[in-house]
């Protein structure tokens, strides 16, 4: 995958995250409600992340069946390295300071570093 997803090829990867695998009819019956995009126009959208690598396709019948080729954690591992060269501590202040988070939104957020350091402690542990 050379180049970022745009911003309408990421609501389709959303979608395909969610799904795993799904025809233009699928994507389109989630995207449709809140976008408006029409069918021809996903259609040729994902031809087009086809093209690009974005995704893949299997034919089923009559349809194609799409999925992602990169899983989220790629994408945003990708989008961490290129706009903040892997500075996680840079993304997160960023988003902090720009974001109106909640204090249940911070108390989540402390929810998962707590749980993120008490597993990082058991993999150390387990090395030894």
């Amino acid at each position: 995958m050379d180049s970022a997803p745009t911003e309408r090829e990421m609501e389709i990867l959303k979608v395909l995250w969610a799904i795993e695998e799904g025809s233009v009819r699928d994507v389109h019956a989630r995207l449709e409600p809140e976008s408006g995009l029409h069918f021809n126009t996903i259609q040729t959208q994902l031809r087009i992340m086809d093209d690009k690598g974005l995704v893949t396709h299997r034919r089923e019948g009559r349809s194609f069946l799409y999925r992602p080729v990169r899983t989220r954690e790629e994408v945003s591992s990708r989008f961490l390295h290129k706009v903040y060269d892997g500075a996680v501590n840079e993304l997160v202040l960023n988003m902090l300071s720009s974001e109106k988070l909640s204090d249940k939104d911070l108390g989540e957020l402390e929810s998962l570093i707590a749980e993120a350091r008490q597993k990082k402690a058991r993999t150390r542990k387990g090395r030894k």
